[in-house]
């Protein structure tokens, strides 16, 4: 059963903004909570590694064993999105073609690193292990199979899978009538 931190706890971190009803493993870690701002009911799960420049909207579940790392460029997660089990998402990367070094332990005189902002728009929903690379917007609906790479911004309300994510069909949009029907109870 996993346990999660009380609000006292909550508030002595030091988000730059905390929302009401959040829930936070107590086995999660977090880095920079200063920049990071999480909105009303969203919740980290167990062994995730939350770190950077993050804004989290409402009703988000980043389940376990996510990475979010939002670095300086940043990651933006909107209301009712959901990373699965094991999602990676990345504002900065080496530069992996043998041109420059590599890892955090050279200098940036000798390295080439990519870096770009992360949008990952309202209702999207990442399944289990796929990974998002810097510059990236996953656009409104967006549904990510498991196990995929995503190195390009997607259409709104789309399915994508495989390594590199394809397109593979439309998204259905019933759950806007849901969100309206939730909120309005929630009221």
């Amino acid at each position: 059963m996993m346990a999660y931190l009380t609000n006292d706890a909550l508030l002595n971190i030091g988000f730059k903004a905390l929302g009401k009803n959040v829930k936070i493993s107590d086995k999660a870690s977090v880095y920079d909570p200063e920049l990071i701002e999480i909105g009303d009911n969203s919740r980290i799960d167990d062994f995730c590694v939350v770190s950077g420049n993050i804004k989290i909207g409402r009703n988000v579940h980043i389940t376990p064993q996510c990475l979010i790392a939002g670095g300086r460029p940043g990651i933006v997660i909107e209301d009712f999105s959901t990373l699965a089990y094991g999602v990676k998402v990345f504002t900065q990367s080496d530069d992996y073609s043998g041109v420059t070094m590599t890892n955090s332990t050279v200098p940036s005189a000798f390295k080439n690193e990519i870096e770009g902002k992360v949008y990952l728009k309202k209702h999207t929903i990442i399944g289990a292990n796929s990974t998002i690379f810097p510059n990236v917007t996953l656009d409104q609906g967006t549904s990510v199979g498991a196990n995929s790479l995503v190195l390009e911004s997607t259409e709104a309300w789309s399915i994508y899978v495989g390594s590199p994510a394809r397109k593979i069909k439309n998204r259905r949009k019933e759950l806007l009538k849901l969100e309206e029907q939730y909120l309005r109870e929630e009221g």
